[in-house]
């Protein structure tokens, strides 16, 4: 079956909606979703929306491009944070008069609260700048948006899941997608496609990421020789539920949420004496996990199911009540704790990706170190590098980033549309997908992908994740390898046609497996540590050496290696001083 759209987007989170909604103005959209859209990952994001509003104290968007900057331990592009941070001011606005229900100050303007690594005065010390709608800010901003959709006859494909991509040269024409309902394979057929299909943390055991984030797109592209930026750079995110791996916000801490030890003390006065709690977050999961190695979790073993608390009891009823609502709902569900009345146990969770397909500021695919664009081929979110964060992201800016580079490819698109013609697509296309499930279908007895799985997020959680160093890290580059191998000989016990989720979960493995395995192998390749990358074997920043960014070419068993200059033209890196 084929099917033919202007362009067509895949993925329905915050990036995909606003970019929906902009290219709908001049053309004919088709949007592709593993979900229904409002349950996309972007409603996971819970604490806010940056933005120098300067409505409860004095902000300039200028101070925030340089928080991203220093943030991103300055291999952030710095021409993107100053997008990033002057364009947040019109999309946090424009999300208010769209209707998004924002909290609000007694004067009934946007309230803002505090959140890590935002300064004023180029880091002088913490400003309110994070815009949010109680704790569900991201889901606020899906139903938002999804609306306004609706509203411009946007068309929506939910469960259907991405399989391959279609590339002629230095052109997309269209992807190849699964119902899942019917078991169809459909051709999308069209002028321009938009990748904004989230991240990729499910390569990790102990994941905030929900279940469908499997880097569908980043694996396509890589295997269609599209390179993928800077991929050795994954955060993780200091609170997560303790073995859940459950989002607890950073908004917590915003409000006055205090990360104490097995003691009671306050650690985060010996790792950031100004920030304290609120430091980013690369610096604050390092600090839990040296508490934590040092015996000083709650458990005390120096194990890695060790915990910490953070505490906000002394907030008061109130407050937990009206700001941190969905948190204290998540803690008295799963933990049977009231967090009114008792602290909350946390450890790290892998969170965010700040590597992905590369682009420019229009959300322009790259293909090279020399800037060479793909005519047609769009990225946004999560799954692309701008690159906007760096090597660590600061809190919120996920958020912005949706909307202002999500709103920026979707203006590009529509009037890329507008100005090409369609290409032709094959009527056999869909042919070699065909082939590969009755294939996957024919065979019985391979190895099962639930152990291929597992012994991946094990490898990844324990060797490539905080801390890092060379002799775990090849170990773990030899077992991705192993696992690829084994890969190609699973099988699909499940013959039925329609609702065949065994089928999806198949081509959802072999995504999973090409995200880790390029992560691994740079995380290895990059002797230094920044941001979020810490090596235990490099533990200093590497300016002379280091200060590039990293492309990755998949090429069968290999990765081919290259380099792109950072933009540093406005601050000259620093030592980070929090």
């Amino acid at each position: 079956m084929i099917k033919e759209y202007d362009a067509v987007i895949v993925g329905a989170g915050g990036a995909g909606l606003y970019a929906a909604l902009e290219a709908s103005k001049k053309a004919k959209i088709a949007v592709l979703s593993k979900l229904y859209p409002v349950r996309s990952h972007t409603g996971a994001a819970q604490g806010g929306i940056g933005a120098a509003l300067g409505n409860v104290e004095e902000d300039k968007p200028e101070w925030h491009a340089f928080d991203t900057v220093k943030g991103g331990d300055y291999l952030t592009d710095q021409d993107a944070a100053l997008v990033l941070a002057e364009e947040a001011v019109r999309a946090v606005y424009d999300l208010e008069h769209r209707g998004l229900p924002f909290s609000r100050t007694p004067e009934g303007k946007i309230d803002q609260r505090r959140f890590g690594g935002h300064t004023r005065n180029f880091g002088e010390a913490a400003v309110r700048r994070s815009c949010y709608a109680a704790d569900r800010t991201g889901h606020m901003i899906l139903q938002t948006l999804y609306q306004q959709c609706i509203k411009n006859e946007v068309s929506f494909y939910n469960e259907v899941q991405l399989l391959d991509v279609l590339l002629e040269g230095k052109r997309c024409t269209g992807v190849i997608a699964y119902d899942l309902a019917t078991g169809e394979i459909i051709t999308f057929k069209a002028k321009a496609v938009l990748f904004a299909n989230g991240g990729v943390g499910r390569m990790f055991r102990v994941t905030s990421n929900a279940y469908a984030n499997t880097g569908d797109g980043q694996a396509l592209l890589a295997r269609r020789g599209v390179p993928l930026e800077d991929m050795e750079f994954f955060q993780f995110h200091p609170t997560g539920i303790r073995e859940m791996g459950i989002l607890i916000t950073e908004g917590v801490r915003g409000e006055g949420g205090i990360l104490r030890n097995s003691t009671g003390e306050r650690f985060m006065e010996r790792y950031s004496p100004t920030m304290l709690d609120l430091a980013p977050r690369d610096i604050v999961s390092r600090a839990i996990v040296t508490e934590i190695r040092a015996g000083h979790g709650i458990k005390g073993d120096g194990q890695i199911d060790d915990y910490v608390f953070l505490d906000a009891s002394h907030l008061g009823r109130e407050v937990i009540e009206s700001k941190l609502p969905e948190i204290a709902d998540f803690v008295r569900t799963y933990l049977d704790i009231d967090p009114v009345e008792s602290p909350i146990p946390v450890h790290p969770t892998a969170h965010y990706a700040m590597g992905g397909i590369p682009t420019d500021l229009e959300g322009c695919v790259i293909a090279d170190e020399k800037g060479t664009k793909i005519d047609g081929l769009y990225a946004a979110g999560e799954c692309a590098c701008v690159s906007v964060h760096g090597a660590n992201r600061l809190g919120t800016n996920s958020l912005v980033d949706l909307i202002v580079f999500g709103r920026r490819a979707g203006i590009h698109m529509g009037r890329f549309v507008q100005e090409s013609n369609p290409h032709p697509v094959s009527p056999d296309s869909a042919a070699s997908i065909e082939a590969q499930i009755k294939a996957l279908k024919k065979r019985k007895n391979g190895p099962a992908p639930e152990m291929i799985r597992k012994r991946m997020q094990n490898s990844m959680m324990a060797k490539v994740g905080i801390y890092r160093n060379g002799r775990d890290m090849a170990e773990t580059v030899e077992e991705l390898r192993e696992l690829r191998q084994m890969y190609r000989e699973v099988g699909c016990p499940d013959l039925s046609q329609a609702f065949n989720t065994a089928v999806l979960e198949v081509f959802d493995l072999g995504h999973r497996l090409e995200n880790p395995y390029i992560t691994a192998v740079w995380a290895l390749n990059r002797e230094e540590s920044r941001g979020a990358h810490a090596r235990e074997d490099f533990p200093e920043r590497d300016d002379t050496n280091w200060l590039k960014h990293t492309l990755a070419w998949l090429e069968g068993e290999d990765i081919r290696f290259g380099y792109k200059p950072v933009d540093i033209s406005r601050w000259e890196p620093k030592p980070r001083k929090y």
